[in-house]
């Protein structure tokens, strides 16, 4: 059951973070509302989308928002509807790759996301720690989506990191410190 009102659910590729953001909304009495950002522009692409689709049972209402998140957002949200959005990685490509601002676009969204009319899981790829990308483009989607993750996790009461399909809370966390001994 969900308990706090927006979760940022991170990891790498094939994490299970999907799985763990599903199972967090599924958990949930309500309405289940799907936010999916993919586009389904090849072959590889349509099959992924499959997958995801095959995964989740018919109570799920899908909401295609590939470009306008924010809006989706503000749509889906309300009392007795969970929404899960699937994921931000997505949106911020579509958003560079339809020449629009990152910054803009992230600041919007988080707006959408702090004035959410009820409880949203959000699901994003930690993209951080891998190399450092060949390209000015894939270096420049490294650090908006590394900015668009921190900005999130900001408005977020939880932040969930997934790794070999093991989740591990990150917010709340118990407050830093070290003893040396």
């Amino acid at each position: 059951m969900i308990t706090s009102r927006r979760i940022l659910v991170l990891g790498g590729a094939r994490s299970g973070k999907s799985r763990t953001a599903q199972a967090l909304a599924e958990g949930s009495f309500g309405q289940w509302i799907y936010v999916a950002t993919a586009q389904a522009l090849d072959d590889e692409m349509r099959e992924r989308i499959g997958h995801h689709k095959a995964e989740r049972s018919g109570h799920w209402q899908t909401c295609e928002a590939p470009i306008a998140l924010p809006e989706a957002v503000r749509r889906e949200t309300g009392p007795g509807r969970i929404v899960l959005v699937d994921c931000l990685t997505l949106w911020l490509s579509n958003i560079l790759l339809d020449g629009r601002d990152p910054a803009d676009a992230t600041t919007e969204l988080v707006l959408a996301i702090r004035e959410a009319a009820g409880p949203l899981v959000i699901v994003s790829n930690e993209v951080g720690h891998g190399i450092v990308p060949a390209t000015p483009l894939g270096r420049a989607f490294r650090d908006a989506q590394g900015r668009l993750n921190q900005s999130v996790a900001e408005v977020c009461e939880a932040v969930v990191f997934v790794a070999a399909g093991c989740p591990i809370l990150l917010k709340p966390a118990p407050p830093l410190g070290l003893t040396l001994g």
